[in-house]
């Protein structure tokens, strides 16, 4: 079996290779791929073999862009359904440890991309690279005594088998389907991500999968059994604090250690406050619009711009790192099948917006009163188109326009009546969680002008009123 060329450990985590510093990419945003691994008989495993089907990274040219596949087959004593996923999840921590390559994603959603560097030094054929998996997988997982891989370059060959993969990950996440965060007293959290967001907390509950979308609770549990100093571990839900919001002592405690500090409560079903931190493996983002106060989603495999004006890179972007972002939120598509998804926000009751294909993944789960009321790229364009569509609709979140309208006559029915050298009222436009927005009347002398701030972060250290002499 070939030799990786370059070095293989933990230390290349987190590097990037830029479009300048390419020699191919794999899979991606631009073409298509999947990551695939499969609990086998082990009378059934050829340990140590490697198939290639399609072109090899010699037959590449520089600067081109492949579909890619990676399939394995793993057999051992230990070895069980429930531990596919997790061993599945590492493939894209154990290609971070080869020099020279960068490994992004999981599932179908995989973007993989070799160094000029690495390729100059004598990285030449993926059996190099599926070599060295497979001894990292057997290194790092003792329980798994027989490996074999197969890589898949060829467009025809990967578009058979991803039909199989998306019905294989099918089957994973509808596991969880009658079990809930009230039925068990632990959860399970990942630091897989921490080596590109490193304040990352990843929660994974019954009712709110990984981020990733690869993980659920059922891996979770298999993985921290069989690898107690893995990444996979047990967080003691320990009291509930909101129920509804989805706040738990234990995950509070686990979200400060994990963070270093810089965070020390989660909410698992809520938007606004304190949100769950969003690492960048993410396959949704979640983006707040102020201007109708709801809620809207975009996936990796859209490529034009949402209603706001961004696309979901952009997003993404604001959006990660492992921190708590207010108005951006990171989930896995699973989270929409669930009964508590976002329900201290309102749930689909504030959604208002996503992508045709990834609404038509999860419509089966969207209320009935609702799904037709939730436009997509083929409904709107923009901002004013949406606000439109949804009064023209009877969506439920305009119901929360007419209470902020109620709420902002009151508003300034008090303020007319005081007196000139009163100090401003301040009425929160946004979530009370979201920076507030001011709206300032001016006295009358000043000409009845009115400056309304929406989606504004106003930042002030002190404020001196003085008397006009």
């Amino acid at each position: 079996m070939a030799e990786f060329p370059l070095e293989i450990s933990p230390m290349f985590e987190g590097e990037r290779i830029r479009k300048n510093d390419m020699y191919v990419e794999l899979a991606g945003p631009k073409s298509k791929g999947f990551e695939l691994v499969r609990a086998t008989d082990s009378d059934e495993i050829e340990d140590g073999k490697f198939t290639l089907i399609g072109p090899d990274i010699s037959e590449m040219e520089e600067g081109s862009r492949y579909p890619f596949a990676m399939l394995y087959k793993i057999g051992g004593e230990l070895v069980e359904p429930d531990l596919e996923a997790i061993v599945e999840r590492r493939n894209h921590d154990f290609y971070n440890y080869m020099q020279g390559v960068m490994h992004l994603n999981q599932r179908y959603d995989i973007w993989v991309r070799l160094s000029k560097d690495a390729v100059n030094k004598g990285l030449n054929s993926f059996e190099q690279m599926a070599a060295a998996m497979m001894s990292l997988f057997k290194n790092e997982l003792s329980f798994i005594e027989k490996i074999e891989a197969v890589y898949i370059t060829d467009p025809e060959e990967i578009d058979k088998e991803l039909e199989n993969a998306m019905e294989i990950y099918k089957e994973r996440d509808e596991r969880t389907a009658n079990l809930h965060e009230e039925d068990v007293d632990t959860f399970y959290g990942c630091t897989l991500c921490q080596s590109f967001a490193p304040s990352n907390v990843c929660v994974i509950t019954p009712d709110r999968i990984a981020l990733c979308g690869a993980i659920n609770w059922f891996d979770g549990r298999a993985a921290a059994k069989v690898d107690p100093e893995g990444p996979q571990f047990p967080i003691e839900k320990g009291e509930v604090i909101d129920e509804v919001g989805g706040e738990y002592s234990g995950v509070n405690e686990a979200a400060k250690s994990l963070s270093g500090g810089e965070f020390d409560r989660i909410k698992l079903h809520s938007f606004f406050e304190y949100p769950h931190t969003s690492c960048g493996c993410f396959e949704v983002v979640g983006f707040y619009i102020p201007e109708v106060d709801g809620i809207g989603w975009v996936d990796r495999d859209f490529t034009g711009n949402a209603p706001n004006g961004l696309p979901f890179s952009t997003m993404a972007g604001q959006t990660g790192g492992g921190k708590q972002v207010v108005g951006f939120l990171g989930i896995g598509i699973n989270y929409f099948r669930s009964p508590k998804f976002l329900q201290a926000d309102g749930g689909w009751d504030r959604v208002v917006w996503m992508p045709s294909h990834l609404k038509e993944k999860v419509v089966d789960y969207i209320p009935e009163d609702v799904v037709n009321k939730i436009p997509t790229e083929q409904d709107v364009g923009d901002i004013s188109e949406l606000e439109t569509y949804l009064k023209e609709t009877e969506h439920p979140v305009i119901e929360r326009w007419s209470e902020e309208e109620e709420e902002e006559t009151e508003a300034e029915e008090e303020q007319s009546g005081q007196p000139e050298s009163a100090p401003s009222q301040y009425m929160t436009q946004m979530p009370a969680s979201m920076p507030s927005a001011p709206s300032w009347t001016p006295s009358a002398s000043s000409g009845g002008v009115k400056v309304t701030l929406k989606n504004a972060k106003v930042s002030i250290d002190r404020i001196i009123v003085k008397n006009k002499e």
